[in-house]
């Protein structure tokens, strides 16, 4: 029995330490530096027509999606593509490429699906000055870039997500712009672009927060009297927690949310299932992120701590109109913790259900994306006074 005993033992031991190195991993994984595109698509074909070109992708639940979409190419540069999808057999979709004078493709070209539709401000069509944001870390670059129409002291802040960059928000700049508000399209420390920090890592928000904060900062010194924060995926998540500082409370009169991400916890969980893992192991990564001993072994300087991004359970704190952009195919933050955030709060949170996968909404319809939130800027009224003060 004694032997038995300790067999059980050894079990539970080897067990835990394996549901433990499982957890870790999951950690390490979430908060990893920015990586490499995955160049996971093969153009299998290129046909022209006249002057139009239709290129073969093979069948995915990406390349079947209907909306404005790109191929950023691993020989550098960006494809447009056209709505509509093209039947080719059970393996394999056509669609039409809108190329760029002197752009050509090739079969067998690399390419990887994307929603940035734009790369610059030029291509958005935008006029746009680099800007510096003097962070605690370092310099952050930013485009400031004006409203269409009459200055503005009126300034929306656009703040990108995890593993994105600052030019995925363009596509929200142009609503904004046409909407009379000046925008600052933000970057932050371990974004690829911002200042780099310690060994890279990404905080889930918990240390980019200061560095959005400092632009907010940067937009009350330079005329902004009034701040519309506009926040993708983990850009969300800062942009609920700015909101509700002390601070900033008054100057941040509304929140654009695309794909937010309202509880971490639920996203860790839906990110497993993603990648093909059990959800329950996202429970696992919670104490390697959020323990001072354990999240040092993630790579972290300091724990982050999970319960400030719920917003599900801290939906009584919110104060400020919020609009939310979601796909109901969203397969990284869980579209459900939008519904219920909206029961939780309807005298405050509107929501827009798309059929789109994450930070696509966009993507799968551009007219109502841009005709929603500039209604909604307008019936708030968050564009008054153009010029001079609020």
């Amino acid at each position: 029995m004694k032997t038995l005993g300790w067999v059980l033992v050894g079990a539970v031991v080897a067990t835990a330490a394996t549901l433990g190195g499982l957890g870790l991993y999951v950690a390490r994984r979430l908060t990893a530096p920015v990586a490499e595109r995955r160049y996971d698509l093969t153009i299998r074909a290129v046909h022209r027509s006249g002057d139009r070109t239709f290129i073969v992708l093979d069948r995915t639940s990406q390349t079947v999606s209907v909306g404005d979409y790109c191929l950023l190419l691993e020989s550098d540069g960006l494809v447009r593509l056209a709505s509509s999808v093209e039947d080719r057999g059970p393996a394999l979709v056509g669609r039409e490429a809108l190329l760029e004078p002197g752009q050509a493709l090739q079969p067998g070209m690399r390419a990887s699906w994307s929603g940035v539709y734009f790369l610059s401000p030029r291509d958005a069509g935008l006029e746009a000055t680099n800007v510096d944001i003097s962070t605690a870390v370092g310099p952050a670059p930013a485009w400031l870039i004006p409203s269409h129409g009459s200055p503005s002291s009126t300034w929306a802040i656009h703040i990108h997500g995890m593993g994105s960059h600052r030019a995925g928000t363009l596509r929200g700049v142009q609503v904004a712009a046409n909407a009379r508000l000046t925008s600052l399209v933000v970057s932050y420390s371990n974004d690829g672009e911002g200042p780099f920090v310690g060994a890279g890592r990404c905080t889930l928000g918990a240390t980019e927060l200061h560095d959005v904060r400092a632009a907010v900062r940067f937009a009350r010194e330079n005329g902004a009297h009034r701040v519309v924060l506009f926040g993708w995926s983990m850009g969300g998540a800062i942009a609920l927690q700015l909101a509700n500082e002390s601070e900033l409370r008054g100057d941040v009169v509304g929140i654009v949310l695309d794909s937010p991400v309202l509880d971490w916890v639920s996203t860790i969980k839906a990110n497993c299932a993603r990648a093909g893992l059990p959800e329950w192991l996202g429970l696992l990564a919670v104490p390697w992120l959020s323990s001072l001993p354990l999240s040092r072994l993630t790579g972290l300087r300091d724990p982050i701590d999970l319960r400030r991004f719920d917003w599900i359970a801290r939906a009584n704190e919110m104060t400020v109109p919020t609009l939310i952009l979601h796909g109901r195919g969203d397969t990284s933050s869980p579209f459900d913790c939008s519904t219920k955030l909206v029961a939780l709060r309807p005298d405050l949170v509107d929501l827009e259900i798309f059929d789109a996968d994450h930070t696509m909404s966009w993507n799968s319809d551009v007219e109502r994306w841009g005709a929603v939130v500039a209604s909604w800027i307008s019936s708030a009224n968050m564009e008054r006074d153009a010029v001079g003060h609020p």
